[in-house]
């Protein structure tokens, strides 16, 4: 058994969108260059047969991932989520001290984490330091840039 993971209904839904697509058109696709590099003759030699093959493992490989991934998933309601500490999907406004700014960060699983839309996951360096944490907290919190104070000004969904 794998890892569990905490989904939304979008990033499950995110999750079966990829999985077909993966099923109904690559591995089709890949077939048919298979088949197509096999009937150029001797295998042994043939450049196009090897690299279809590997894209045809690769392929295999990430499908076994997201079925995988899919089977160990929890579905999170984010309608019942406590907003009384940090937990995974509650956003959360911090004020860096630092850079004397405000920030507003959305705590969800790693699947689903895409900085661009301030979702970083709870197993990030920020992510972990918040998680538990309560309205008011000041955590520090080590990343590449050096030591970050972030102070948790409002937690909710």
């Amino acid at each position: 058994m794998g890892e569990i993971t905490y989904l939304t209904k979008e990033g499950l839904e995110n999750l079966k969108n990829e999985l077909n697509q993966l099923k109904s058109v690559e591995r089709p696709r890949i077939s048919k260059a298979i088949a197509e590099a096999r009937e150029k003759g001797d295998l042994s030699e043939n450049a196009e047969y090897d690299a279809a093959k590997e894209a045809q493992g690769m392929l295999e490989m990430k499908i076994a991932q997201l079925q995988t991934l899919m089977a160990n998933a929890r579905l999170i309601d984010a309608s019942k989520v406590d907003t009384s500490r940090v937990t995974i999907l509650c956003s959360v406004k911090v004020k860096n001290h630092s850079l004397k700014k405000e920030f507003t960060y959305m705590l969800v699983s790693e699947k689903e984490a895409d900085i661009k839309l301030s979702k970083i996951s709870v197993k990030s360096a920020i992510g972990a330091a918040l998680m538990g944490k309560e309205k008011g907290d000041i955590v520090e919190v080590q990343v590449p840039a050096g030591m970050m104070k972030l102070e948790i000004l409002d937690i909710f969904r």
